[in-house]
């Protein structure tokens, strides 16, 4: 099956488009490129038909820190689109790349029937601890954003927002919050969010976006289904993500039980996922790590496993 020539391969703006009178948001998986064969292999032929049956709108494939899987990111969405027939996200980071070779990556996009990008800035390649601007390149994403729109292809742009305010965003919460406007002004059609665990700071971001920039792209929550307290440990670390005392504490107790703290993470999303959907928010973006049982049993508890 061809994925330039598939009429179930979308732009996510459609799907958001289309979605807008019903009662299910956008579903969407975030799945990272393996490092090993085995890992292809698992997810290909198990964890990806596994989440098929949930009916998901789209899935996303990540770049990889420092960019390092360029060639696989965009060799896994033509893989995903061809084999189950599924609008499917590459990842796009500043990191590493000069404007002509990203203009390259682009091209490469668009012959492969790719039709969505998520612009990024990205995270510094391994050993380093700051971004910096290639050579060339880009410094900033809403730069990256602008250059895709003005590069042809017509692609469907997403961009990354943080409900806390980004990590290396001295200036605060409300300074980044700008730029992400930044981004959108440049042509990001949609908006996927960090990670969080209070709801509240979703909707004071969401709330600000809407009501004092005036942005009307959606604004998508990203939910991570807590899979171990070390886990869930390491990625606030990386993020900045706040982990609420009641959550701290009870991972505290957890931390010598993966399965619990699995168990725990599934209840804790869906009580998340609920009342963003009675918020009304137009899409859930829930971030897999590569595995089908969590987000299965968050969409079966929330009567979302299928269309």
């Amino acid at each position: 099956m061809s994925s330039t020539g598939s009429s179930s391969i979308h732009r996510i703006s459609d799907l958001h488009a289309a979605r807008q009178a019903g009662d299910r948001p956008v579903i969407s998986f975030e799945f990272f490129t393996p490092k090993t064969e085995a890992g292809d292999v698992k997810l290909m032929e198990v964890t990806m038909p596994a989440l098929l049956e949930l009916a998901p709108d789209y899935v996303s494939v990540t770049y990889g820190a420092g960019g390092t899987t360029r060639t696989k990111t965009l060799t896994l969405v033509d893989a995903i689109q061809k084999q189950f027939d599924l609008t499917t996200m590459a990842h796009l980071t500043c990191v590493g790349h000069t404007r002509d070779e990203i203009a390259a990556i682009l091209d490469e996009a668009k012959a492969l029937g790719i039709r969505n990008i998520l612009a990024l800035r990205g995270d510094p390649p391994a050993g380093e601890s700051e971004f910096s601007k290639p050579e060339g390149g880009f410094e900033f994403s809403y730069q990256l954003v602008d250059f895709i729109r003005k590069h042809g292809g017509d692609f469907c742009i997403g961009t990354a927002g943080f409900p806390e305010g980004h990590l290396a965003c001295a200036d605060g919460k409300l300074a980044d919050w700008g730029y992400l406007k930044q981004k959108v002004d440049a042509g990001a059609d949609f908006v996927l969010t960090q990670l969080f665990f209070d709801n509240a700071d979703f909707f004071a971001f969401r709330d600000h976006m809407v009501n004092e920039l005036g942005v009307t792209v959606p604004i998508c929550p990203g939910i991570l289904p807590i899979l171990s307290s070390k886990q869930i440990t390491r990625f606030t670390q990386l993020c900045g993500a706040r982990m609420p005392m009641a959550l701290q504490t009870r991972l505290e107790d957890l931390a010598d039980d993966d399965a619990g703290a699995t168990a725990f993470g599934i209840e804790y999303a869906t009580r998340q996922c609920e009342e963003l959907i009675r918020e009304g928010v137009p899409g859930l973006h829930l971030y897999s790590l590569n595995k089908a049982h969590s987000v299965s049993a968050i969409l079966g508890n929330l009567g979302l496993d299928h269309r």
